[in-house]
């Protein structure tokens, strides 16, 4: 008797489901535009192309090509004296537990804030580090300050703001991987990076 309860309702199903996807499909028939053979031909243009009118054409488009292809690789090319100013963009280094900037730390940011003024199209990312004494959250918090107080004297120097951005790497990036007072001073330091154009 289950038995042919079963048989009976997939029967059914089956049936159900054939007449229904039947009726979708002469539904979707039914709202098809129809559209007469004339409107659907391609137009024609009225007046075909020359030969030096399709030729102007090719040449505008491959010279509208060309010169996308160069503003991207003017956009990537990278700066011409990048190693140079990498190098002459000193260090400045921090005591102990402090962001606040020394005279000798205040020297060379102003020499920094000269390059940076001649150079205006380059942009600067100013990297805060610590040494490993102190945990990492405590070091990371650290590292920002100095960052951003180095930042700060720039902008006070007239480097733009827009063109200084900040990251703190807290006790990451040790210049000096020893345990000892040289090398904690070592890493206690903002270093500048050329970031792009």
């Amino acid at each position: 008797m289950k038995k042919h309860a079963v048989s009976l309702c997939l029967i059914l199903g089956c049936a159900i489901l054939v007449s229904s996807g039947c009726a979708k499909n002469e539904m979707v028939k039914k709202d098809e535009p129809v559209v007469p053979a004339a409107t659907a031909a391609v137009k024609q243009p009225s007046k075909p192309e020359s030969a030096k009118e399709q030729i102007a054409k090719a040449e505008a488009a491959k010279g509208q090509a060309v010169k996308k292809v160069m503003e991207k690789s003017n956009e990537l090319q990278p700066i011409p004296n990048a190693g140079e100013l990498k190098a002459a963009l000193e260090k400045i280094y921090f005591d102990f537990d402090s962001a606040n900037l020394s005279q000798e730390a205040r020297d060379i940011l102003a020499k920094n804030a000269e390059l940076m003024k001649n150079e205006k199209a380059i942009k600067v990312q100013i990297e805060g580090n610590c040494d490993e004494r102190g945990s990492e959250e405590y070091n990371l918090a650290l590292g920002e300050k100095r960052a951003k107080a180095a930042e700060k004297y720039l902008v006070t120097m007239g480097v733009a703001a827009d063109r200084i951005s900040t990251i703190s790497y807290g006790k990451e990036k040790p210049a000096d991987t020893g345990h000892d007072g040289a090398a904690w001073a070592k890493n206690r330091r903002d270093e500048f990076v050329i970031t792009s154009k």
